[in-house]
């Protein structure tokens, strides 16, 4: 990474989150909106600035237009905690984010211009020649607003100590596409590498068809599934891939074999076709360079998931893999339809950027 020369330099953990089923109404928390976007630790050091991952590596290639606006709005020597996120109308967009970790340069300034990112500060890891990260939650939060000026692409995230209101933010900043909701002890210090905040995100369930697997890569093939494909179909009753559900025990992985095995088919399948506009499972993409295997199933089976959120334009897909929850034989195939998945009401990202509650 670039040199700087502060009392924290880069690489530098994040502090982490334990996902709980409910925002906590008896412990002394800060809340915050969790935001959809790229965890981003940002240093400063004069002319020098580095945006890292979570991960640790350097992100500035691909967010130049943030690193601009992060030279001219933060001040001379600091580290900040935030996000990067990228806004299309009112709503937080993924996968335009997403594009922008990209191999050719002109692509990345061109998708810079056309959907510059901004930066979301919600922590202040140091300020100055003064390490913060043994200050309390609290203190470290009043020196971040009184240090950050909203404007030019860098927000200061909200934060409230009354549960209530996290949880309208829960329910209301979802429709802008944000996460669910974060929330940090108020007297705890800034923990790098550690879960010591709580997150609440949002789980819904949909009932899909299974119309797909993939082996278990470390198994003979046909003797373990390692994830199933799973379909919805739209109101043509087109069905499309819209994602996977995985994570089984290996005794259920051996036993959905034998179970699915009969299903196995090469014939007739909705996803052997040439590329009509539906949604096909492996296809190729700026993660993959190639076809990926499956095998098709015939779509006879329906199962029960639980999600959390869904991406793209329609029709969407799952962000994340699903999770299981039951098989549902009483359930038709054709029934599996796009619009029985829970869309969030509509709400205006800007506002949430201001730290406003208003409905789009």
């Amino acid at each position: 990474m670039a040199g700087v020369a502060l009392p924290l330099n880069p690489p530098l953990q994040p502090m982490l989150a334990t996902a709980v089923d409910a925002i906590p109404t008896d412990a002394d928390l800060l809340f915050e909106p969790k935001w959809d976007g790229y965890r981003c630790l940002v240093f400063r050091d004069g002319d020098e600035v580095v945006l890292q991952s979570r991960s640790g590596k350097p992100l500035n290639r691909y967010f130049p237009e943030a690193e601009a606006a992060l030279r001219r709005t933060l001040p001379p020597r600091v580290v900040v905690d935030g996000e990067l996120v990228v806004a299309k109308g009112d709503r937080l967009d993924f996968d335009a984010l997403t594009d922008r970790i990209h191999p050719a340069a002109s692509r990345i300034a061109l998708l810079s211009e056309q959907h510059p990112a901004s930066f979301v500060a919600f922590d202040l890891p140091a300020l100055g020649d003064r390490v913060l990260l043994d200050e309390p939650c609290a203190k470290r939060r009043a020196e971040l607003e009184a240090l950050i000026t909203p404007g030019d692409s860098l927000y200061l995230t909200p934060s409230t100590a009354d549960a209530a209101v996290a949880g309208q933010w829960f329910e209301l900043f979802e429709g802008a596409g944000l996460d669910g909701v974060v929330g940090k002890p108020a007297a705890a210090p800034y923990s790098p590498g550690k879960r010591t905040m709580i997150k609440v995100k949002h789980a819904r369930t949909a009932e899909c068809v299974v119309a797909g697997l993939r082996w278990h890569k470390d198994t003979e093939p046909g003797t373990a599934v390692g994830s199933l494909l799973l379909g919805l179909h739209d109101d043509l009753g087109v069905l499309h891939h819209v994602g996977v559900v995985g994570s089984f025990k290996a005794a259920e992985r051996r036993a959905l074999a034998g179970e699915l095995g009969g299903l196995v088919t090469d014939g007739d399948h909705p996803w052997l076709v040439e590329p009509d506009g539906r949604r096909l499972p492996g296809e190729v993409n700026r993660w993959r360079g190639k076809q990926a295997e499956w095998v098709p199933l015939r779509p006879e089976r329906v199962l029960e998931i639980s999600y959390a959120q869904t991406e793209g334009a329609a029709p969407a897909r799952l962000r994340h893999n699903g999770q299981f929850r039951r098989w549902r034989p009483d359930r038709e195939p054709g029934s599996c339809r796009y619009d029985q998945l829970d869309q969030p009401a509509r709400y205006d990202v800007e506002s949430v950027l201001r730290g406003e509650v208003r409905p789009a």
